[in-house]
């Protein structure tokens, strides 16, 4: 099967009308049908900003990365793209090829 994974990262405090981003990505993802959507939190890490952001303690630093992964059928995948749009994601989104394995049979 041809399949791509999607992968949206989001800070954590970025909104659609009162809801974590990363939420409504999800939310859409399962409406338009896609096979699945996963949420991850990164707990280091930088971006554009070049500013570190953390989750240790006493760090004053928040908006932390969340990673909206989505794995399906590369046209599926695809036709789900203006929805980010819509959305105004503003975050970096990447496409990537998979190969998808089915351990039914593998002892």
């Amino acid at each position: 099967m041809n399949a791509l994974r999607l992968t949206v990262v989001v800070g954590e405090d970025d909104r659609v009308a009162h809801r974590p981003l990363y939420t409504e990505i999800v939310h859409r993802a399962h409406r338009a049908g896609l096979a699945g959507a996963t949420v991850l939190r990164g707990v280091e890490g930088y971006g554009r900003s070049a500013r570190i952001h953390t989750d240790r303690l006493l760090s004053l630093s928040a908006e932390l990365p969340m990673f909206v992964v989505i794995v399906d059928a590369a046209e599926k995948v695809r036709a789900f793209l203006p929805e980010l749009a819509v959305l105004g994601v503003a975050g970096l989104v990447t496409l990537e090829p998979v190969e998808l394995v089915d351990l039914g049979g593998v002892p």
